[in-house]
C-alpha cells in the first residue's frame, strides 16, 4: 500500500513538469490584436493557455469616458453593493475562518467620495459583486462598451453568463482561487497585477476546510467576524502567494506561478480552472466577461487530478 501511494505521489509531482514542457509558456504572451474565433479556440481556449490581448476593445467609448466625474453624472445616485473589509481581503482565509466581506448598499457617489478621500471611510471598499453587476446594477453604463465579446461568443457558441464591473482601492486584494469560467478581463483604467498558476499544478496547491464567517462593522468603526453558524465549511486555499508559509505548506514551493500586469486598454484571457490572485492600482476600473466553461473530458481529467491531490496527502 505504501509503495502504491509513493508511486502516485511521484506521478503527481512529475505531471506538472510534463505539462509545462509540453504546452505551457514561461510567461504570459501578448497578442497585438484579437484573433479570429477559430484561431482563438485552437490556440488558446482548447489548450487552456492565458494571453494578454491588445487593441481588443480600443473602440469602446468607456476608455475615454469613464472617470469619477462621468460616473457621478451618469450613475452617481444609483444604489450599488460594495464589499467592505478591515484589511482589503474579502473571500479569504483568516486564521481558521473563511471570511466574507460586509455587503454595504450605498450610492455610487458615496463610494467615489471615500475613494477620493472626500469622505472618511473606515475599512477598505471594493465594488466587486460578481453577479453580472454591470448589467443588473449599472445598465446606464452598458452603452459605453459591448455587452459581450463578439469573437469570443462566436468561438464558444454562447453569450457570457455574467458581465462584472470592478472598482476599488489599492488595498483590495482577491485571494487565490479558481473559477469554472473562461474569463476575459478588460482593464479600462489603472492596472491589475495577476499571479497565475495552471491547473496542472493542482498537486502543489493546498486546500483546507474553513468555518465561513462575515465581517460586520460595529458603530465604533471596528470590525467583528460573525460566524455563519448553519453553513457548511468552505474548501479554500490557505496560502497567500505574496507571503507563502512554506513551512506549513512545503509542497507550494514546487508550484511555478506566472506574474503579469494588465494595463489600461489590455484584455487578459484567463482560462477556466487557472488559479489566480489579483491586486490593483488605486481606483482601477475594469470589466470582465464570464463565459461558462465546457464540462467536457478536460474537466473530468482535472477532477481526477484534484481527487488524487486531496487523497494522497503531502508530496
Amino acid at each position: 500500500m505504501a509503495d502504491s501511494l509513493d508511486a502516485v505521489r511521484k506521478c503527481l509531482r512529475d505531471f506538472p513538469k510534463e505539462a509545462r514542457e509540453l504546452y505551457l509558456n514561461e510567461t504570459v504572451p501578448y497578442l497585438d490584436q484579437p484573433p479570429s474565433p477559430l484561431e482563438f479556440y485552437r490556440e488558446w481556449i482548447g489548450p487552456n493557455k492565458p494571453c494578454i490581448i491588445r487593441n481588443a476593445f480600443s473602440h469602446w467609448p468607456a476608455l475615454h469616458k469613464w472617470s469619477p466625474p462621468y460616473f457621478r453624472q451618469v450613475v452617481g445616485s444609483k444604489m450599488i453593493s460594495v464589499a467592505v473589509t478591515p484589511n482589503g481581503y474579502a473571500d479569504a482565509v483568516l486564521g481558521d475562518r473563511f471570511i466574507m466581506p460586509e455587503e454595504r448598499h450605498m450610492t455610487f457617489s458615496s463610494l467615489l467620495d471615500i475613494m477620493e478621500q472626500k469622505e472618511e471611510g473606515q475599512g477598505v471598499f471594493y465594488l466587486q459583486k460578481q453577479c453580472s453587476n454591470l448589467m443588473e446594477e449599472l445598465p446606464e453604463l452598458t452603452g459605453d462598451l459591448e455587452t459581450h465579446i463578439p469573437w469570443m461568443s462566436e468561438a464558444l457558441g454562447k453569450l457570457p453568463d455574467a458581465v462584472n464591473f470592478w472598482l476599488g482601492e489599492a488595498s483590495a486584494v482577491t485571494s487565490m482561487h479558481k473559477d469554472h469560467y473562461e474569463n476575459l478581463y478588460c482593464v479600462i483604467s489603472g492596472e491589475k497585477q495577476f499571479i497565475l498558476i495552471p491547473p496542472s499544478d493542482r498537486p502543489f496547491i493546498p486546500y483546507e476546510l474553513f468555518q465561513p464567517a462575515t465581517y460586520h462593522q460595529r458603530e465604533d468603526g471596528t470590525f467583528e467576524m460573525v460566524d455563519e453558524v448553519y453553513a457548511e465549511k468552505v474548501p479554500w486555499i490557505p496560502v497567500d502567494p505574496l507571503r507563502p508559509d512554506v513551512e506549513r505548506y512545503p509542497q507550494y514551493q514546487l508550484a511555478q506561478p506566472l506574474h503579469c500586469t494588465v494595463r489600461a486598454g489590455e484584455m487578459l484571457y484567463l482560462p477556466s480552472l487557472w488559479f489566480h490572485h489579483v491586486r490593483q492600482s488605486h481606483g482601477c476600473i475594469a470589466v470582465n466577461f464570464w463565459y461558462d466553461m465546457e464540462f467536457d473530458i478536460k474537466y473530468s481529467y482535472f477532477q481526477l487530478l484534484e481527487s488524487l491531490s486531496g487523497t494522497v496527502g503531502g508530496l
